[in-house]
C-alpha cells in the first residue's frame, strides 16, 4: 500500500469568472468538473485538469468572498505544474508576459529549469520541466499548443516551522521517502518522494522557524490531496487511526473518496482515490460544460443554481 503521487491540490478565489478565464483561457487547462463545495453549496467548486481530467493533473478552487491570503508557514507555499520541455519554459515565458502576469525568471531549481509565476490573486504557481516521459493527454480545445501544455501537478512546497514532526508523519505514516535536500530563499528544502519518484511524485518541504503562521485567503491552498487506489482507501483511514491520528474518516465525494487529516504544522492532507473519476456522470468529450451535482445534492439544483455566479461560455 503506498501513495501514487497528487491526486489534486485546491486553492482558493475569490472572483470565480475571472479565475475560470485565467486558468482555461491563459493557462489552457481543461475545466473537467463545474461542481459545487459540497460542504458549503453556496460556492464553485472547479475542477481544471488535462484533456482526460486524470488524476493528478487536477488544481481546484472554491469559491469564496475571502479577503487576501495572509503568506506565512503552516501552508502550501508553492504549486509546480509540469511541462515537458526547457523551450516550453520560453514559450510560456512570452506568454505570461503578453498577458501581464507576474512572473520571475527561467532559473534552476532542484536541478530542474523552473519558471515562478503568479495568478491574478497571487496564487504562487511554477512551471517546472519534467523530462520523465510520463502520459500526457493534450485538450484539443486548449488556447495552448499541445506540445506546450501543462501536464499537471508537481512538484508542491510546504512551509513549516520544524522539520522533524512533519517528516515522521510523511515517512512512517505516509511512507514517503526523506530523498535530498537544496537551499531554499530562507532556508533548506527537503525533498519528500511517493513511488518512483520525480516531479509528480515530489513534495518539497521549506523549513522556515521565523516565518509567521499564514491566514488562509484568496490566493492561498487548502489542501493537497496524494493518489490512492478505491482498494486501499479503507486501510489508509485505519492506519491513520492506528497512528494516533485524527481523520475525517472515509467521505464519498462522488467523483472519488477522500479521508482528510492535518500533518502537525497544521496543514490539511487528503487522501484521495483514482476511481470513479469524473466521467462517472458526464460523457467525456462534454466535461465541464454544465453544473455537476453528485447525487445527494441533485434534489437541491434549482435551490444551488439559483445561489451561483454565473461563469462565462
Amino acid at each position: 500500500m503506498q501513495l501514487h503521487g497528487f491526486h489534486h491540490l485546491t486553492a482558493v478565489t475569490a472572483d470565480a469568472p475571472r479565475n475560470f478565464r485565467f486558468y482555461t483561457e491563459t493557462l489552457g487547462l481543461r475545466l473537467v468538473k463545474k461542481s459545487v463545495n459540497q460542504d458549503d453549496v453556496s460556492s464553485y467548486h472547479l475542477f481544471y485538469a488535462d484533456g482526460l481530467g486524470s488524476p493528478g493533473t487536477d488544481i481546484t478552487f472554491f469559491d469564496w468572498p475571502a479577503a487576501p491570503e495572509r503568506r506565512g508557514s503552516r501552508s502550501v507555499a508553492r504549486t509546480g505544474l509540469r511541462v515537458d520541455r526547457e523551450a516550453s519554459l520560453y514559450w510560456w515565458a512570452g506568454r505570461l508576459r503578453e498577458r501581464g502576469v507576474k512572473q520571475g525568471e527561467i532559473l534552476p531549481r532542484d536541478g530542474r529549469p523552473t519558471l515562478d509565476f503568479e495568478d491574478f490573486e497571487g496564487q504562487r504557481l511554477s512551471l517546472v520541466v519534467d523530462t520523465g516521459g510520463e502520459p500526457a493527454h493534450p485538450w484539443a480545445l486548449s488556447p495552448v499548443p499541445a506540445e506546450h501544455q501543462i501536464r499537471g501537478l508537481g512538484p508542491i512546497t510546504l512551509s513549516v516551522p520544524a522539520l522533524g514532526p512533519t517528516a515522521r508523519v510523511l515517512t512512517a505514516v505516509m511512507g514517503l521517502q526523506q530523498a535530498r535536500s537544496y537551499p531554499g530563499a530562507n532556508g533548506p528544502v527537503e525533498v519528500f518522494t511517493m513511488g518512483l519518484g520525480g516531479p509528480p511524485r515530489e513534495l518539497h518541504v521549506a523549513v522556515e522557524p521565523g516565518a509567521t503562521p499564514a491566514r488562509l485567503g484568496a490566493g492561498g491552498v487548502h489542501h493537497v490531496a496524494f493518489r490512492t487506489t478505491l482498494a486501499d482507501h479503507e486501510a489508509w483511514s485505519e492506519k491513520l487511526l492506528e497512528s494516533g491520528i485524527s481523520s475525517s474518516g472515509p467521505v464519498d465525494r462522488f467523483y472519488f473518496r477522500s479521508l482528510y487529516f492535518r500533518e502537525p504544522s497544521g496543514i490539511l492532507f487528503e487522501i484521495a482515490s483514482d476511481e470513479p473519476g469524473f466521467a462517472a456522470d458526464e460523457p467525456m468529450e462534454s466535461l465541464g460544460q454544465k453544473l455537476a451535482l453528485p447525487p445527494f445534492l441533485e434534489g437541491r439544483r434549482r435551490e444551488i443554481e439559483a445561489g451561483l455566479k454565473p461563469l462565462p461560455t
